[in-house]
């Protein structure tokens, strides 16, 4: 994969974050995918995103497979750590990386054939094992690479551009993740990113394993007439469950006196405050059933559930149930690594 460098502009009157840094020092390479993709949407918001929370560049670490949505870590924070992994394996790879480093912020960039095909069980089991990432997939129900031949995300009676229908009934990655125990899962359009930047912002902050679906049209392959991924359709079906503000915590947070019935707050771990306005419907993010009801609900009408959809408070991350020690194994001395043979041999005694 070729990328070209941007050249390194700075405008004295853009705005900076509390490190210092502009937006433009959240950028990557320049992009190499078609003109008008929504990936390029979905990584303005998370250059959005980050600047916001001021993170540190070289904090974070970007991980992704193979497919048109894996290129998108090359173009945000170039100084940060990335890998990309072979096809479908990224969950595992950021898995074994956060087990060595906990203290790097993960963020895995996945789409649809990279995720819910090849990578099935890849997915399941880092939710399982609740792996403190976020992760997105951008889902717009095409092999991009591969000149657009339908995911397993694609809905039924979806033509392809050639005129096809879909007979296939698709995976929903927002329903597979409810029904796995994810403790964040929410999905978005990347045509919106009003709607995506604080869910992105809420997702890095979360405790545990954060998953977005985001409907990233292929402008290419899957943007025409009869497409249930398209602009146009998106636009048309989306369900959005309610407008979500993400407070960080570093942030004064002021309210009118007396409680404001039109308004839920869920304290992240780190006390950041996610705040939803809710709907007629009295959506409660915290119940996973009404989740999983909500989104069956919506399928089957035709139309697209959109917003945070479910978050857990109070869950256990990977170390946290595992009883890992605080420190990063990457940081602990070669003795407490590999305490010898002596201990080993006791160690496997209790097994036997």
């Amino acid at each position: 994969m070729t990328s070209i460098a941007k050249p390194p502009v700075r405008h004295p009157s853009l705005g900076k974050n509390a490190l210092g840094f502009t937006r433009r020092d959240y950028e990557g390479a320049m992009s190499t995918l078609c003109a008008g993709c929504g990936h390029d949407s979905v990584t303005a918001a998370l250059i959005q995103a980050f600047w916001e929370l001021d993170v540190p560049p070289h904090r974070a670490a970007k991980m992704s497979g193979i497919g048109c949505s894996s290129k998108t870590t090359a173009y945000f924070m170039k100084q940060s750590h990335g890998f990309n992994s072979v096809h479908g394996r990224m969950p595992s790879l950021t898995t074994g990386a956060n087990a060595a480093n906990r203290d790097l912020m993960y963020i895995g960039i996945s789409g649809d054939g990279d995720s819910l095909s090849i990578g099935l069980g890849q997915f399941c089991h880092a939710i399982r094992r609740n792996v403190q990432m976020l992760y997105l997939l951008e889902n717009n129900g095409v092999y991009g690479l591969t000149k657009g031949q339908f995911s397993a995300s694609a809905d039924v009676g979806s033509t392809s551009k050639k005129g096809e229908p879909n007979i296939q009934k698709p995976i929903d990655p927002a329903l597979l993740a409810l029904s796995l125990g994810a403790t964040f899962v929410a999905r978005s359009f990347s045509g919106d990113k009003a709607h995506l930047v604080p869910i992105l912002k809420a997702g890095l902050k979360h405790n545990g394993f954060a998953f977005i679906d985001i409907i990233s049209p292929c402008v290419s392959f899957n943007d025409h007439e009869g497409s249930t991924k398209s602009y146009k359709h998106t636009r048309e079906h989306e369900v959005d469950l309610a407008p979500v503000d993400f407070v960080p915590l570093r942030r004064e947070i002021t309210a009118k006196q007396g409680p404001d019935a039109g308004v839920t707050s869920v304290t992240m771990h780190d006390g950041s405050i996610l705040r939803f306005r809710k709907t007629a419907r009295e959506y409660d993010p915290t119940d996973r059933g009404a989740a999983a009801s909500h989104v069956r609900a919506c399928s089957e009408r035709g139309e697209v559930a959109t917003g945070l959809l479910y978050v857990e408070e109070g869950g256990e991350e990977m170390h946290a149930l595992n009883r890992t020690v605080a420190k990063p194994l990457v940081e602990l001395p070669f003795e407490e690594l590999c305490p010898g043979n002596a201990r080993l041999q006791e160690l496997m005694a209790e097994y036997r």
